[in-house]
């Protein structure tokens, strides 16, 4: 029968632990939060370390059958409740340990953290280590070299060391095809939502990084308050956006490529007498009639009579809601996205109409504006911008505060544009 009592060295361990978590955290600051962070980070890569080696003593023994599991992996993902990439990472981390003695040392230590363990443990597979052998390698001063890098340098580095480690084990073999390995796969949640997943090789994610990292750049405008994965994730639509705004894509189901929404004509006049799904997108979104709103600032609309049995009556002719001749004289008047403090590029931006043209506002230059995607949908959400006489934009908040960039007096204006 298995003992459910603690004793020794865990025993001492979990009553540390009892000891700390009693302590009083909140009325410390800065310095002291810090002085006792940095040698629990120590602590607990000293822990994971030793959790490590117990899996892979597990694995050689075959511990896990005993809880009826066949692998190590298994067990941990069943019995500690980690997710399967965590639990890769504990037991690939373990074998490491156990392949490299010095890795092994440098861990115990603490200053080795897990995510290093797990990104040197591909370099030692059975295979590696047999080539390594063959070859003569010095498998010893390779986990010296390992350990002092992850150790001492950022992570980056250690990965660069691994993967130079492993192309030299096979310098003259053949040459992968980078897309063999490339996935990507969307997930559509219920309420429109879209999350995914992406494996790349080492050039497809380079141009891609390259491609979003540019847009993230520009972009920056002041009080900017998004995260980096916000801002990433905004760089992201906005590289599909420009993609599907130049018109260079392949045709889709015989017409270019385009955003496609289906909302009945009383609820895109006045979206507030539709519940929030009056409208729906090409891939089956279900989206309000006040998002609809938005999309057609900058958009086409074409007329098509539905029957009562769902027969197509009549289609009438598409209609440009901004013309080209328009969207030119934008370009040059506001050379971009007029929200205060924005510098995205016109070619990022859709026309927006002041006052809506559902609600009798004029498509003309008068009554529009550039707004990048971010700031179109605030204008939607209660912000307002006012093109001044002398040509000068301004923006507020709905608070009916006004977005002033430094310095900030409310005699500078928002952002001069050329009239």
């Amino acid at each position: 029968m298995r003992s459910t009592g603690v004793d020794g060295a865990i025993g001492r361990l979990v009553a540390a632990l009892d000891d700390l978590s009693a302590e009083e955290l909140s009325g410390r600051f800065g310095p002291q939060l810090i002085d006792r962070l940095a040698p629990l980070l120590v602590a607990g890569n000293r822990l994971t370390a030793e959790i490590a080696r117990t899996v892979r003593q597990s694995e050689l023994t075959g511990a896990a059958e005993h809880d009826g599991h066949k692998t190590m992996a298994s067990w941990l993902r069943g019995h500690a409740r980690l997710a399967p990439a965590a639990a890769s990472r504990l037991v690939a981390a373990g074998r490491a340990m156990e392949a490299l003695p010095a890795v092994a040392a440098a861990a115990g230590t603490g200053a080795v953290a897990l995510d290093a363990l797990a990104e040197i443990a591909p370099a030692i597979t059975p295979a590696k280590l047999a080539a390594a052998r063959a070859q003569g390698v010095d498998l010893a001063g390779v986990g010296e070299a390992f350990a002092e890098v992850a150790a001492t340098r950022p992570h980056e580095e250690l990965r660069q060391l691994v993967d130079h480690y492993k192309d030299r084990l096979d310098p003259d073999g053949p040459e992968p095809d980078p897309t063999e390995g490339r996935s990507f796969t969307l997930v559509k949640h219920a309420d429109g939502s879209v999350s995914g997943r992406f494996e790349l090789d080492a050039v497809g994610g380079e141009k891609l990084q390259t491609a979003v990292e540019s847009i993230a750049q520009a972009n920056r405008p002041a009080g900017d308050t998004r995260t980096r994965a916000q801002q990433q994730g905004d760089a992201l639509v906005q590289l599909a956006d420009n993609q599907l705004a130049a018109g260079t894509l392949p045709t889709l189901r015989t017409q270019k490529p385009h955003v496609v929404v289906r909302v009945d004509l009383d609820d895109l006049i006045d979206p507030a007498t539709a519940g929030p799904g009056a409208a729906q997108t090409g891939f089956g979104t279900i989206l309000s009639a006040a998002r609809a709103r938005w999309l057609a600032c900058d958009g086409g609309i074409s007329r098509i009579v539905i029957g009562p049995d769902g027969e197509v009556l009549d289609h009438g002719r598409r209609q440009r809601v901004s013309p080209p001749g328009l969207r030119r004289a934008l370009d040059a008047r506001d050379r971009g996205c007029v929200f205060t403090g924005c510098h995205a590029p016109a070619h990022w931006c859709d026309v927006h109409h002041l006052v809506h043209w559902i609600d009798g506002g004029e498509t003309n230059l008068a009554n529009c504006a550039l707004l990048c995607e971010r700031h179109h949908t605030k204008i939607h959400h209660g912000f307002r911008i006012e093109r001044q006489p002398d040509g000068r934009w301004r923006t507020w908040r709905p608070d009916g505060t006004e977005i002033l960039i430094l310095p900030r007096t409310t005699a500078e204006p928002a952002r001069i544009r050329a009239g």
